[in-house]
């Protein structure tokens, strides 16, 4: 059962920081979508770090475009971009306003609103699938273009952390699906969670942290 007092919304600080440790630290936090009268909710368990100039697999790499604009603003605001001329990726926006730098929310654990997310997906059960991806996520949670450039401190796309302080054990990879970059560690999930995306990479595991 779901209970709003139970999370804490993150405030702006949060995320005008570096972007690699925002990655990490949004690991086990929780994702608000508000549906309706209430909300969709997830547990973010994947994650992946994109860094501006620093980064050849940034969309912000070294030039500003109408696509990565809100790349370029201040930490705290959605960055939502279209891939494959089909599908959607959900992105944290971080650091200082010029920098170009956001993190990739690429899976998260289903908590509240699971047959509303199972009805946008348009499938009935396999949970495990449901949000194991960035796309699959966008579906479920039903964000497209118009959650672009959202105000991650406002009601209707935010996170929370819970006020029940939980460990995690955070595994360190390779990121998946690009070309430039590949080589870094830029990925990060917790360990053993059933909804981090399914890849040759989560065997080939960098390092462990616990957070």
């Amino acid at each position: 059962m779901f209970t709003e007092s139970e999370y804490v919304k993150l405030n702006k600080s949060f995320y005008i920081r570096d972007t690699v440790s925002v990655a990490k630290e949004l690991l086990g936090k929780y994702i608000f979508k508000k549906s309706g009268r209430s909300f969709l909710i997830g547990k973010i368990v994947e994650t992946e770090a994109y860094l501006g100039d620093e980064d050849p697999a940034c969309h912000a790499f070294r030039k500003v475009t109408k696509r990565n604009e809100p790349m370029f603003e201040e930490g705290g605001i959605s960055y939502v971009y279209f891939i494959y001329g089909n599908y959607f990726c959900f992105n944290v926006v971080t650091e200082s306003q010029g920098i170009g730098a956001a993190v990739l929310i690429r899976g998260v654990e289903p908590v509240y609103g699971i047959a509303a997310m199972r009805k946008n997906r348009g499938v009935i059960n396999k949970d495990f699938d449901l949000t194991n991806g960035p796309s699959k996520f966008c579906l479920a949670f039903n964000i497209d273009k118009k959650d672009n450039r959202e105000d991650l401190t406002k009601d209707k796309i935010f996170i929370s952390k819970s006020k029940k302080k939980k460990s995690i054990i955070i595994n360190v990879a390779k990121r998946i699906g690009i070309k430039e970059g590949a080589e870094l560690p830029y990925r990060y999930f917790i360990k053993d969670n059933p909804y981090v995306t399914k890849h040759k990479f989560n065997k080939k595991i960098i390092t462990e942290i616990k957070l």
